[in-house]
Order: C-alpha cells, then sequence, then structure tokens
C-alpha cells in the first residue's frame, strides 16, 4: 500500500531531509520518499496508519492539503 500525501509547506531539500528523518524515527519501517519540488511525501509498505502519518507531517511543522 502507498500512502501521498501533498505537503505545501515543504520549503526545500533540508525541511525535506529533516522531515523523512522524524518520520523514520516514529516509524523505522517505513519507506519515504519526499519531493520538495513536487511538494509531495510518499510512503510505501508500511504497517502504520494515514492517520499516524498525517499527524508525523503536522508535528513537524507541515501542512497537509491532501492524502491519496
Amino acid at each position: 500500500m502507498s500512502l501521498t500525501f501533498q505537503v505545501p509547506t515543504l520549503s526545500d531539500q533540508k525541511a525535506a531531509q529533516d522531515l523523512k528523518q522524524l518520520i523514520l524515527v516514529s516509524v523505522p519501517d517505513a519507506n519515504v520518499d519526499i519531493d520538495s519540488q513536487a511538494k509531495t511525501v510518499t510512503i510505501d509498505d508500511s504497517q502504520a496508519s494515514e492517520e499516524t502519518f498525517n499527524q508525523l507531517i503536522v508535528a513537524a511543522g507541515h501542512h497537509v492539503t491532501s492524502a491519496q
């Protein structure tokens, strides 16, 4: 299962890397791909829920406009 989040507050590669590290600390089995130019966060093959990732992104100071 793959989840994709639109995160318009991803400003650059450093913000993307910081967010990825935060997600991996909380959910180490997550396969995380962040595209700071497209402002998307894609997570594959994780046992954690969509809501868990949404909360992690918000806790990192970002906004999620949609999830697929």
